[in-house]
């Protein structure tokens, strides 16, 4: 493995956090919309990881030649499967026949602990970068 493909991995964990960042900043933004339909009703979004570690074992590489993938891979978002929440509020504007208004499935604890683990995993992998570089310049230096 080249020494480079550290920032590849450590790019491609940082990618994968940015995305799960900006999903739990979608559904903070709208945790508190309502509709009048349950079928409008916006559905807290969670990103799908997979380790690339299983395809590089599955074909290990020999020194030079063109490395395997390795890093996190982006799979999709999936909507939660938790159910709308309905509320009866016969006099707001949006409620239906039967008086009920419809809140998305966000949960602003789960979202807010979302955003920091993410925040943190994001974190370590710009450290790993910097400390890889960090290396890479001690190693240049050590022929001056």
């Amino acid at each position: 493995m080249s020494s480079f493909k550290i920032f590849d991995i450590a790019g491609s964990a940082m990618r994968a956090q940015s995305l799960r960042l900006n999903l739990v900043a979608s559904n903070l933004s709208n945790a508190e919309t309502v509709t009048s339909s349950i079928n409008e009703t916006y559905k807290a979004r969670h990103p799908v990881f997979a380790s690339q570690l299983q395809d590089a074992m599955a074909k290990p590489g020999k020194v030079g030649e063109a490395d395997t993938g390795t890093g996190v891979n982006v799979l999709g978002v999936v909507e939660s499967d938790a159910p709308a929440l309905a509320e009866y509020a016969p006099e707001h504007p949006l409620a239906n026949a039967e008086g009920y208004i419809f809140r998305p499935n966000v949960n602003p604890v789960e979202e807010m602990t979302n955003m920091i683990a993410a925040s943190r995993s994001y974190q370590d992998n710009a450290e790993v970068a910097n400390t890889a570089k960090q290396l890479m310049l001690q190693t240049l230096r050590m022929g001056q």
